[in-house]
């Protein structure tokens, strides 16, 4: 059985968490898209580890996590990650990579810096981790895949026809060092060291996995909002954030994803540029962003202060239908507890109209927040673990949600810790 976990919204909808959490049950996890330009925030029995290229599997040690095709994949940064846990007494996890992933490149992280200073104000908010420009690469067909570190002849050819390629850039446009194909060859052949133990098949592994009856996770990166088709283009990532790329970036027929897990936060939040309509500022956002998440509310990747605004009941419906939610995982709602009021945004005023459907980003930077206003329940609701037992309010609040986006809230997460999870049986599961 397949399973999908993916966000609804901006990203840093408490993923890690969730993927952490329904690993337990699992027996492969998979990144499927994106690189090490976000991160997974994981708090467990091993500590608090911010993840950027590995799976959240790795903390199991009975899950075999896997790197798949549409990964922009980072090999020094990857196996600097695996050292890293290893050194905090997390045993060496289980790890495969795919033969046809693509390498993140040392000139694209460059040629990702470069480009934004050059852009200046009119850049697009880039983590500079060399995103954009490897997907570049990838569609324009001038990536090296994970296979081709063992094909020297190969190699070295394509290595002289890139630099060729890339370095009348680097001298005409951005007036920076050129690349010596010598020590880049130099450099993809320590990668192909790093890499070779762990060089697989995937999509031949999972099939094989799937026949034997093995449950696999798909983990994405970021959430619908940041998706290059159906999200805030151009302030989005360079790969798909939905469900349906799972099939795609891991090597999976479609139909054999059965369940997927779409996380929202209890709030808004958002690292990056881009339209946030139910966005915060001054003393009321900071606020929010303090006692936010698991220390507060910055970027697992970057450290930067992300945005924080209301729970956004438009955007959270159009997240959910895109992905296809089966279920909806509603995490950090203890976080709200300090507040005698919880605005929801439920609709946006775009030009004298109120819609509650999203729209396309250059209406979405004119639209306002509708918002309405729920009574808080003004009290600490870590440690409950049954739904029955949380504050009136705290199940008005839930319900209010559920009913204004029409799809299952089936977790609510009331902490950071893997145990910290109450599954409830929604009535639109019942419905559906």
């Amino acid at each position: 059985m397949v399973k999908a976990i993916v966000g609804a919204n901006w990203g840093d909808e408490g993923k890690g968490k969730i993927t952490d959490m329904m690993a337990q049950d699992a027996d492969i996890v998979v990144r499927f898209q994106g690189g090490a330009n976000a991160g997974h925030t994981i708090v467990n029995e091993y500590g608090k580890f911010a993840l950027h290229a590995l799976p959240s599997g790795v903390f199991s040690g009975h899950i075999t996590n896997i790197i798949g095709n549409g990964v922009a994949l980072n090999i020094p940064l990857l196996f600097k990650e695996v050292q890293s846990i290893i050194d905090r007494k997390v045993p060496a996890p289980r790890l495969l990579v795919s033969e046809r992933a693509q390498i993140v490149m040392p000139y694209h992280i460059l040629f990702d810096q470069y480009e934004e200073e050059r852009l200046g104000g009119r850049s697009f908010g880039s983590t500079k981790s060399g995103i954009a420009p490897f997907y570049s690469d990838k569609y324009a067909k001038i990536g090296f895949q994970v296979s081709e570190l063992f094909d020297e002849e190969l190699l070295k050819e394509k290595v002289e026809r890139i630099c060729e390629m890339k370095n009348v850039l680097l001298e005409h446009l951005y007036h920076k060092p050129l690349i010596d194909p010598k020590e880049l060859l130099s450099t993809l052949h320590e990668y192909r060291d790093m890499v070779a133990p762990y060089v697989c098949d995937v999509s031949s592994f999972l099939d094989k996995a799937l026949k034997e009856g093995k449950t696999v996770l798909l983990e994405g990166q970021l959430g619908t909002l940041k998706d290059p088709d159906h999200g805030i283009y151009p302030m989005v990532t360079s790969s798909s954030t939905l469900a349906a790329f799972g099939a795609i970036g891991a090597g999976l027929p479609p139909y054999e994803i059965k369940q997927i897990v779409t996380v929202c936060k209890a709030y808004s939040s958002a690292v990056g540029a881009g339209a946030f309509v139910s966005e915060l500022f001054g003393e009321e956002a900071e606020e929010l962003r303090h006692r936010g998440g698991d220390g507060g509310e910055y970027g697992a990747t970057t450290g930067r202060p992300r945005r924080v605004g209301w729970f956004d009941c438009v955007a959270s419906r159009y997240g959910c239908r895109l992905q296809g939610a089966t279920d909806v995982a509603f995490t950090v709602l203890d976080v709200l507890g300090y507040l005698d009021e919880i605005p929801v945004c439920v609709g946006y005023e775009i030009d004298g109209q109120v819609t509650t459907d999203f729209p396309v980003t250059h209406r979405l930077e004119k639209a306002k927040p509708v918002l309405e206003k729920l009574p808080g329940w003004k009290c600490d609701i870590r440690g409950i673990r049954r739904y029955e037992e949380l504050p009136e309010n705290c199940r008005r609040y839930i319900e209010f949600i559920e009913e204004r986006i029409g799809y299952p809230i089936t977790m609510v997460s009331n902490g950071p810790g893997r145990e910290d999870i109450i599954y409830r049986e929604s009535p639109l599961r019942l419905q559906k």
